[in-house]
């Protein structure tokens, strides 16, 4: 019997590889610069339009902590869509989309904090890389959520 395979698009960020389920995502765009928005949380870099609506942009390496910079040749947006809302995740390149085995995926050592843990659905060993897998639907708390989208 064929094991079950997943769907997940591969990006960067800080070096590190990360995916997400294809299915989180409705499109990738390249870098264009946000409008900065006043009194917003400092992860997030401003809105854009996108499909005649504004997209709120959430930078993901301010999010986690990491130094963040922009290369205009290779940053993207990925546009995640979760039920009727959308936003913009800024990432520091995008690869490819890769089927990968169910069976691949393990679940994150008890190392990773409470928090990151709640979005982080597991970790995925592609050749030399280690992949975080990702729930972007669970990025942002939902105070956060309520705030932005």
């Amino acid at each position: 019997m064929a094991n079950k395979e997943i769907k997940l698009l591969i990006f960067s960020l800080n070096g590190e590889h990360y995916a997400t389920d294809i299915m989180e995502v409705e499109r990738i765009l390249g870098y264009e610069t946000p409008t900065v928005l006043p009194d917003v949380p400092s992860f997030v870099d401003g809105v854009i339009n996108y499909e005649e609506s504004i997209l709120p942009v959430v930078n993901l390496s301010k999010k986690f902590g990491f130094n963040t910079k922009v290369n205009l040749a290779e940053t993207k947006i990925i546009v995640v869509k979760e039920s009727e809302s959308k936003m913009g995740i800024i990432v520091d390149n995008v690869y490819e989309v890769k089927d990968v085995e169910v069976n691949l995926i393990e679940n994150p050592p008890a190392i990773a904090a409470s928090i990151s843990r709640r979005y982080i659905k597991g970790l995925i060993r592609l050749k030399e890389n280690i992949v975080i897998l990702l729930d972007l639907s669970k990025i942002l708390t939902e105070e956060e959520k309520t705030k932005l989208l």
